[in-house]
């Protein structure tokens, strides 16, 4: 039997149980992993919250990182002992120390990437990637509003977009979160709890305003994300940290300048293993390039999950944070 984290009831993070589960044995087409490493994203939040329901009882998690344990009849290129990871265009799970997957869900780890580094980079990494290269695809001379700038996504989106060529203006909330967001690509930083987003926006572009805004903040930044664009600016509401946006009038979004508005989710840009494929080889490349690198700010055990969800919902983390499994 190995350790797991379920979940009963929706709530707080006092509803992440620790408890004993057999992951079973993989069957045709499946492998066996061994999990050595987990990443935590708000999705798992939102997941434990109910705002994204789940039938109960459930384990969480959307990523994670290890090695092949045994693998089923027809799979006949991975072995045991294979380094793999896989991120979260499928059914929650990875909160737990072994977990059977289909072979399809698995991405061999190339040379220059660890499982921690795995961990911190798929389900973050993977939204970069089709954030700036799908949803909205950047090229040089853009210019770029990215909330929580010195987040998990924030961070890697900051060195990408930099390395696009695009002027990155970041939200953070402190100096320390400022200079870190500086440090991995913006070009320009705001302090959301002492300054006005839109009018430090429209001050350093000279009034212009920006192409895209990423957000994943959700209801506490909507408008002034809407106020920064520039007519025909593209607004990409990904994520819901402050809670989900109110309904809107789309006469508002002709207001703004014929503004576009768009809430994309990773699993509708990784629908098949083609399409993972191409996404996982764009951000590995990016990866051992030296273009992005991943920043774990911290790290918690797997079984102390609950402690992680405190922090990340405190915003008390920076950059990404991975949960070690049999440490």
């Amino acid at each position: 039997m190995d350790g797991a984290i379920v979940v009963r009831a929706n709530g707080g993070s006092e509803v992440l149980e620790w408890t004993q589960s057999d992951p079973g044995q993989p069957g045709p087409g499946e492998a066996l992993i061994r999990h050595t490493a987990v990443g935590l994203n708000y999705i798992d939040v939102y997941q434990r919250e109910g705002l994204y329901p789940l039938e109960l009882p459930f384990t969480p998690g959307m990523e994670g990182a290890g090695r092949v344990e045994a693998v089923g009849e027809g799979v006949a290129d991975l072995s045991p002992g294979d380094a793999v990871a896989y991120t979260g265009n499928g059914p929650a799970g990875s909160y737990r120390e072994g977990r059977v997957l289909p072979r399809s869900r698995l991405v061999p780890l190339p040379d220059g990437i660890d499982e921690q580094t795995a961990a911190a980079i798929m389900l973050k990494g993977c939204t970069v990637e089709y954030l700036v290269r799908r949803t909205f695809p950047v090229r040089e001379g853009h210019v770029v509003l990215l909330h929580a700038a010195a987040g998990g996504v924030g961070l890697l989106a900051s060195q990408w977009l930099k390395a696009l060529g695009a002027t990155v203006i970041g939200t953070v909330g402190s100096e320390a979160k400022a200079e870190l967001a500086r440090a991995n690509g913006c070009h320009h930083t705001i302090l959301y709890r002492e300054e006005d987003v839109a009018e430090r926006v429209k001050q350093i572009t000279d009034g212009a305003g920006v192409h895209v805004v990423y957000d994943s903040v959700g209801a506490a930044t909507f408008e002034g994300s809407i106020a920064s664009l520039r007519p025909r600016g593209t607004m990409v509401t990904y994520g819901n940290a402050s809670g989900p946006v109110p309904p809107i009038q789309p006469l508002v979004l002709a207001q703004g300048g014929s503004l576009f508005l768009t809430r994309p989710k990773l699993g509708d840009y990784y629908t098949s293993a083609e399409e993972s494929a191409d996404g996982c080889a764009a951000l590995f490349d990016m990866v051992t390039s030296g273009k992005v690198r991943a920043h774990i700010g911290q790290t918690f055990a797997l079984e102390h999950v609950a402690d992680a969800h405190r922090a990340l919902e405190a915003r008390e983390t920076v950059g990404s944070t991975v949960l070690v499994v049999g440490s």
